[in-house]
């Protein structure tokens, strides 16, 4: 899915966040989980303010007040990156929606503020959870409940123009050596082998975390796996093969890039796919290249419900109906994203695609970033450290340091 510049900006829990904690509380001991008799009107919120997506949206909308007895959906809009911000600050206000679509990684601030409506016994009665790849299941699991219910996925993977690695004599890499080896053959000119976001924002933790955990490392190794990962990009750079200018390149810059042919292979998700389809060269998408492990990180959306809600039961319910596949596929299709439930992977356009069934294909692998809540300082310190490598500021080591300090700070702070 195309997203604005800030897609994966930071999500920083606003001042309101222990406020907005104490009083998530108070209303999820007081929230009313039956609905009164009578038609209902449903609030719900989002991020998908972008002209594109409005058909998509509409036609939900209208297929859940067709096929929900009793049910309206008002909608409200808000940036991408005001939406967390907007929540916490409803829990004071007391505007709050009923339901809401959230970014994935939002799981870890939300999940902590006791916002959220547990929905643990509802998806028992359900009994589709098995239904769900691993890693979009397991980013809607918060302290051993289910706080929401995955809307779409996504992942990243490595695009590679098909001509230019032709005409150099290679085959789309696998590995980090044959990674570091493709990208230093197809470097020529003002041409770079590789681009990939790096810039100093949750969109470039979203590409660097493949790296760390491919490495056979994560967070709580971060002082040694980070080095290596942080190596691994450092020597890109010093090779030319990837541009230092990646520090400042958000995911739709390196795509850009990647049309411009000024990049001969890419790291990106499959939203960039509907652009990629105008352009007047071959590409192909392969797994990213694996070190110690594959991996590669998780992105989309969770359906969310509000624990002060009065209407809980009726939400859940038009949640329930969205996952229906003859509702979610048509969605799905409309935005250009990929199912998060296996027994959806052969329909919709990613069943014939090659483009999104490799996609698919690793979204087995894709890993949620599910560190609790206080990510957002945790991952600052990781794009701090990447920013001091890749600008020359420090070394892989030193800045693997510095960060972990950060990071283990962060992650006991739970």
């Amino acid at each position: 899915m195309s997203y604005p510049l800030d897609r994966r900006g930071f999500l920083r829990a606003s001042g309101a966040t222990a406020a907005a904690a104490a009083l998530g509380a108070g209303a999820a001991l007081t929230s009313c989980s039956s609905d009164t008799s009578g038609p209902v009107t449903l609030t719900w919120w989002d991020y998908f303010t972008l002209d594109n997506f409005q058909p998509g949206m509409n036609r939900l909308i209208k297929d859940i007040e067709a096929g929900v007895p009793d049910v309206r959906i008002e909608r409200r809009t808000f940036p991408f990156a005001e939406l967390d911000r907007q929540i916490t600050l409803g829990a004071i206000s007391g505007d709050l929606p009923d339901l809401a679509i959230v970014d994935n990684v939002a799981m870890n601030t939300l999940g902590g503020s006791r916002l959220l409506a547990d929905l643990t016994a509802r998806v028992e009665k359900w009994g589709q959870a098995d239904q769900y790849y691993k890693g979009p299941w397991e980013g809607c699991q918060v302290g051993g409940k289910t706080l929401g219910i995955p809307n779409n996925s996504n992942c990243l993977a490595l695009y590679c123009n098909t001509r230019m690695l032709k005409s150099a004599g290679v085959e789309p890499p696998t590995t980090w050596d044959e990674l570091a080896s493709t990208a230093q053959k197809l470097t020529s000119g003002d041409r770079y082998g590789l681009a990939l976001s790096a810039i100093k924002t949750e969109e470039g933790v979203f590409q660097f975390l493949p790296f760390l955990w491919q490495a056979g490392g994560d967070l709580d190794t971060f002082s040694t796996y980070g080095a290596t990962a942080l190596t691994f990009l450092d020597e890109l750079i010093a090779k030319g093969s990837l541009s230092e200018q990646c520090v400042g390149w958000t995911q739709q810059d390196v795509n850009t890039r990647f049309l411009n042919q000024r990049a001969a292979m890419q790291i990106n998700g499959p939203w960039q796919i509907p652009t990629l389809k105008k352009a007047d060269f071959d590409w192909n998408v392969v797994a990213l290249p694996r070190d110690k492990e594959a991996a590669t990180c998780l992105g989309g959306e969770n359906w969310v419900v509000m624990a002060n809600s009065k209407h809980v039961d009726k939400a859940w319910e038009v949640l329930e109906y969205t996952q229906r596949p003859s509702v979610l596929v048509p969605y799905l299709v409309a935005f250009g994203e990929l199912p998060a439930r296996k027994d959806l992977a052969d329909r919709g356009s990613w069943a014939s695609d090659p483009a999104l069934r490799l996609f698919l294909s690793q979204l087995p692998l894709a890993r949620p970033r599910q560190y609790g809540a206080h990510y957002a300082e945790a991952s600052q310190a990781v794009a701090e450290a990447e920013q001091a490598v890749l600008t020359g500021s420090a070394s892989p080591s030193a800045a693997a340091r510095t960060a972990a300090g950060k990071i283990d700070k962060a992650l006991s702070e739970q």
